[in-house]
Order: C-alpha cells, then structure tokens, then sequence
C-alpha cells in the first residue's frame, strides 16, 4: 500500500478537485442567473400581450429552477468548509479518502472523478448509496455493493 504522503497527497488532489467543482457550478449558475435577471429586464421593456406574458413567465420558471440550482451548490460549498484536511480519521466519515481492493473514494459532494499518478478517485457524497455503505467502517471492513464484495484496505 501506499505511504501516508501519497495517501495525503491523493486526499488534496481530491479535496481540489471538488472545490473547483463547486467553484465552477456556483460561477456557471450565477451567469446563468444574471443572464436571466437581464433578459426579464429586457422583456419588461418589450410590447405587452399574451407572447410577453409568455416569455415573462418561462424566465420566471427559469429563475426558480437555478435558484434551486444555486442553493443546492452553496450547500455543497459549506460542506466542503467543514471537511477536515490533514487528519487521518481512522473510519470512514466527512473528508475521508478511503481505499478499497476495487476503488477509491473521497467522501465530500459528489463531484465525479478525478485521478493523480494514474490512481482514480471517485468523489461521492455521503448521502449516495455506496457513501451510505461506508460511513462509519474502518480498514479491514467489508461490504457488498453491486453483488461485489469489496474490502476496505485503508481510512484516512
């Protein structure tokens, strides 16, 4: 197995990448946002009638639907505040990067993958089916997800 500095190394690389997630998200959403918030403006200045009435009411939509986007990321974002760096954990929790004899996995948001020196990691919330199976287990813990039994090698 690897030593502690590449383990740590692997667990920043992973903590990076899913800020950088989040960054991107909250940025692409608040444009969105804005693009919405300026377009309204633009549709009030516009004729009235049933097609600016229309038009009002799908940006209208629009704006809640991101607005829900938008919340959702944020919330992202302030877990990712709480997420302790450079401590070794001992079990599987928040800020965990756990190995397994199949993957491994950075318990934060679930950001997709990212890799460094050819090792993958998968960045999965807590709240995700296999992050339920793994909260709380240690090294040498076991678990079946997908009829694969798989092997918790290390929890740091």
């Amino acid at each position: 197995m690897k030593n502690n500095d590449d383990l740590y190394a692997l667990k920043e690389v992973a903590f990076t990448h899913c800020s950088t997630f989040v960054a991107e998200r909250l940025a692409r959403l608040n444009r969105q946002a804005k693009e919405i918030s300026d377009a309204l403006t633009s549709e009030t200045k516009s004729s009235a009638g049933d097609k600016h009435e229309t038009g009002r009411a799908m940006l209208q939509l629009e704006r809640e639907k991101l607005g829900a986007q938008l919340a959702e990321a944020e919330k992202m974002q302030a877990l990712l505040h709480k997420v302790p760096k450079n401590k070794a954990l001992g079990h599987v929790g928040l800020g965990a990067l756990v190995i397994t004899n199949l993957s491994s996995y950075f318990i934060a948001v679930s950001a997709g993958e990212t890799s460094h020196k050819n090792q993958k990691i998968y960045c999965i919330s807590p709240a995700t089916p296999i992050g339920k199976l793994l909260m709380g287990k240690q090294a040498g813990d076991n678990f079946t997800f997908q009829a694969k039994e798989t092997i918790i090698l290390t929890v740091i």
